[in-house]
C-alpha cells in the first residue's frame, strides 16, 4: 500500500509550465541557488518539453553578485509577478544588510497577492523579517540558528534539510535546495522524472522534510560513544542555563570522575572546557547574526557577568566581544562567520 506522502505526492498534476522567480540578494550562495535552478533545467530536458521556466530578479533589475564574485545579469526588478509564481528568496553572507527595506515591501506585497514564498540558505531571514513565518514551520542553515531563534520567536524552527508548510518554503542551504526541488517535481510530475533527474545529477541519496541537516552527534566528533554523545547533546540544548559536570554524569549514570576521563580520552579536553567552547562558540553566532547587546549575549550564553564572558571570550578567540562586533563588517574571518556556507 503507498505511504500518505507518495498519495499526496501523485494527486496533483501540473497542466501548464510552472514559473520559479528567484530573488537573488546580494551575495548570495551560488550553492544553493544552482541546485534549485539545475534540477528544473534537467526536469524540462528529460520530459522533452518545457515543464518549469525561471526569472532572475532583484533590486535595480540589472546585476547581482553572488559570494563568489560572479556576477548575473537579471530579468527583473522588483515588479509584480504572476500570482501562480514561485518565489524563491536567494540569501549568503550577511543578509541582514542584503535584506532591505523594499525588499522587505516587495515580498510583503507579493505574499498577500497570494505567492508561494520560499527562502534558499539563508534566504529564510528575510522572510521572517517580513513577518512571513510567523507561527509557521521553517528551517536556515544550522551556522545561523542561533541567530535566527533570539530575533524571531514567532517562528516554529526546526533542524529540518527543507520545509514545505502551506505556501512558505524554507531550506537550509547548500544542496537542501535539490531535495526540495525534488519534491516538486515528484508532486507536480511524478516520482518517476524526480528519481530519473536525481540520477542525472548523479544523486543517489534524496532527502526529505524529516530528515536534519547536521552531522550526528558521533559523526561530528569522530566518536562512537553513546554516553558521550547523550553528554553532549545535553549540553547543547542546555546553553543559557548551563549545567553543572556532576549533575551531566548522573544524567547517564556516571561518576564525575568518569565523565572526566570520558572526555580526556576522546576529546583532550575536560567537560568544563568542551561545554565552553559551545557556549563561546554561540556567543560568537550571535554576535555577528543579531544586533543583540553584549551584555544579552553574555545572559543567553550562561554567563552571569559581562566581565567574565569578556574575560572567557578574549581568551578562546583573542579579542573582545566589543571588538569583535565593532570589525565584523571589515575583517575578512569576520564576515566569513556571518556566512552560512
Amino acid at each position: 500500500m503507498p505511504s500518505p506522502t507518495r498519495k499526496a505526492i501523485q494527486a496533483a498534476p501540473v497542466t501548464g509550465p510552472r514559473r520559479f522567480v528567484f530573488l537573488l540578494l546580494d551575495r548570495f550562495t551560488m550553492l544553493a541557488f544552482a541546485s534549485a535552478i539545475e534540477p528544473l533545467r534537467i526536469a524540462n530536458r528529460v520530459a522533452g518539453k518545457t515543464l518549469y521556466t525561471w526569472a532572475l530578479v532583484g533590486e535595480g533589475g540589472e546585476t547581482a553578485v553572488c559570494s563568489n564574485g560572479t556576477a548575473f545579469r537579471l530579468d527583473l526588478g522588483l515588479d509584480e509577478i504572476d500570482r501562480d509564481d514561485i518565489l524563491l528568496v536567494c540569501g549568503g553572507i550577511d543578509v541582514q544588510r542584503a535584506t532591505t527595506r523594499g525588499v522587505l515591501n516587495w515580498l510583503r506585497r507579493e505574499a498577500r497577492r497570494g505567492v508561494t514564498v520560499g527562502g534558499l540558505c539563508t534566504g529564510a531571514h528575510a522572510l521572517a523579517k517580513a513577518g512571513l513565518l510567523d507561527g509557521k514551520r521553517a528551517t536556515i542553515h544550522w551556522e545561523n540558528q542561533d541567530g535566527f531563534l533570539e530575533e524571531f520567536e514567532e517562528v516554529r524552527l526546526t533542524k529540518s534539510v527543507f520545509v514545505m508548510d502551506g505556501n512558505r518554503w524554507s531550506t537550509a542551504g547548500g544542496t537542501a535546495s535539490l531535495d526540495l526541488m525534488l519534491k516538486v517535481i515528484a508532486a507536480d510530475h511524478g516520482e518517476d522524472l524526480a528519481n530519473t533527474v536525481a540520477d542525472q545529477l548523479i544523486y543517489n541519496s534524496i532527502r526529505t522534510d524529516q530528515d536534519t541537516q547536521r552531522l550526528s552527534i558521533p559523526t561530528r566528533i569522530g566518536v562512537r560513544h553513546p554516553k558521550l554523545s547523550q553528554v553532549i547533546q545535553t549540553m547543547e540544548g542546555n546553553i543559557e542555563d548551563p549545567m553543572s559536570p556532576a549533575d551531566l554524569a548522573e544524567r547517564v549514570g556516571m561518576s564525575t570522575r568518569q565523565l572526566e576521563r570520558l572526555f580526556r580520552r576522546y576529546l583532550n579536553r575536560s567537560p568544563k572546557r568542551y561545554y565552553m567552547e559551545l557556549r563561546l562558540q554561540k556567543a560568537r553566532n550571535l554576535l555577528m547574526q543579531t544586533d543583540m547587546s553584549v551584555i544579552n549575549v553574555a545572559l543567553a550564553c550562561g554567563f552571569a557577568s559581562p566581565s567574565h564572558f569578556s574575560k572567557c571570550y578574549r581568551a578562546h578567540y583573542s579579542t573582545t566581544p566589543y571588538r569583535e562586533r565593532g570589525t565584523q563588517g571589515s575583517l575578512p574571518g569576520a564576515v566569513a562567520a556571518r556566512l552560512s556556507i
